[in-house]
């Protein structure tokens, strides 16, 4: 079990995804990073945040840190509280509904994303793949 967020949460994460076949195909034409953003909320004190290099159904690298300044610029962020990300890992959330209903927060290209619907929901139920605990 690895503690969400945290440094081997991340690597576990990374691994799971570069092992996904099914995220590798459906974002096979993707080019463009992101950064997760963990917010702070009741139960957690502190920001978190979660930049993945991903590039044609692959993450080159991550960086997994609690200082902001430490992660380059992204082309998008995708932003929530704590316990948003809690319920989204969970499968309580659906990523792009969480969008609309403003449970999250995306910068970058709406469009773009849109394109990639399929990529971005399998991103996330391979992060329910990993063994959390929150």
């Amino acid at each position: 079990m690895y503690k969400f967020p945290s440094e081997e949460w991340a690597n576990a994460y990374f691994e799971q995804l570069n092992g996904n076949a099914d995220y590798k195909d459906s974002a096979r034409d993707w080019e463009g990073d992101i950064t997760l953003v963990i917010s702070a909320d009741d139960t957690m004190k502190d920001n978190a945040y979660l930049y993945l290099d991903l590039y044609h159904g692959t993450c080159r690298k991550y960086i997994y840190t609690t200082d902001s300044s430490s992660i380059p610029k992204s082309e998008f962020t995708y932003s929530g509280k704590y316990g948003n990300w809690k319920k989204l890992i969970n499968g309580e959330i659906d990523p792009i509904k969480g969008i609309l209903t403003g449970k999250f927060k995306l910068k970058g290209s709406m469009s773009k994303i849109m394109r990639y619907t399929k990529a971005a929901k399998l991103m996330v139920n391979t992060a329910s793949r990993v063994p959390s605990v929150f």
